[in-house]
């Protein structure tokens, strides 16, 4: 049986491509992010996740996150979810539209053997449509999950540069023993921006997997939703597409 690190609440969502007013693919989407909120812990954590989509997991899709940001409430995280203008020489003053939710629901952290999954299982929407099928969001997963050694080299043009790099406090930095990825124990990891992340698609059935109830955590989660948890309004980001599974 897995040991649980951390659980809590768990929101994903999109950004659209800059002027895509309204999404019918994957093709207008720009970034996937997550947004994880610990129920013991005063972070949140803003990831955003490479390839646009969740790793898939009969593939064992292997794929590159970070932490882009790190807040201590929810209103701060309103700048890096807001619509943001742009200029440029050739068209001028152009929009990214607001990041769109797409799904939520509650996610464990765990040690298993000698590895650390994060696993969770849906509240929203009830039914999944087009946009979480696009996104590789399933009701239920799990993924294998570990952290890159700020201090190892990347490969060219992969993982963050420069300022970008975290530079983790000497306790957890030692938790590498000088190996490229460690697991993601203890899973404050995650409170340093910048901190890099592998994640390998592991199993559909997390709860089978890791023998523990995702249904309980679920019950938990709601008493939150993205709307009232991350204080975002609801004029730019309707309601009806995260309920019904629609691309907004």
């Amino acid at each position: 049986m897995a040991e649980v690190l951390e659980d809590g609440d768990i929101y994903f969502l999109y950004r659209p491509r800059v002027e895509e007013e309204h999404v019918d693919s994957l093709e207008e989407v720009q970034r996937l992010l997550v947004v994880m909120h610990p129920w013991r812990g005063r972070h949140l954590r803003l990831l955003v996740v490479g390839r646009k989509r969740l790793p898939g997991i009969d593939q064992h899709d292997r794929f590159w996150a970070f932490v882009d940001e790190v807040v201590d409430r929810p209103e701060q995280l309103h700048k890096a979810l807001q619509a943001r203008a742009y200029r440029t020489n050739t068209r001028g003053g152009r929009e990214q539209p607001p990041a769109r939710p797409v799904a939520e629901g509650a996610y464990v952290i765990a040690r298993h053997d000698d590895h650390t999954h994060l696993a969770y299982e849906l509240e929203l929407p009830l039914r999944l449509g087009a946009p979480q099928h696009e996104l590789s969001i399933e009701p239920e997963a799990s993924y294998i999950i570990t952290v890159k050694n700020p201090q190892a080299p990347s490969p060219p043009r992969v993982g963050l540069r420069g300022d970008q790099k975290v530079k983790l406090p000497a306790q957890l930095q030692g938790k590498f023993h000088g190996r490229r990825f460690a697991p993601l124990d203890p899973p404050n990891f995650l409170d340093h921006a910048g901190t890099e992340l592998v994640l390998v698609g592991a199993a559909h059935d997390a709860s089978e997997e890791l023998r523990i109830d995702l249904d309980a955590e679920v019950e938990r989660a709601a008493r939150s939703t993205i709307f009232g948890d991350l204080r975002i309004g609801r004029r730019d980001r309707p309601v009806e597409p995260l309920f019904a599974g629609e691309w907004a």
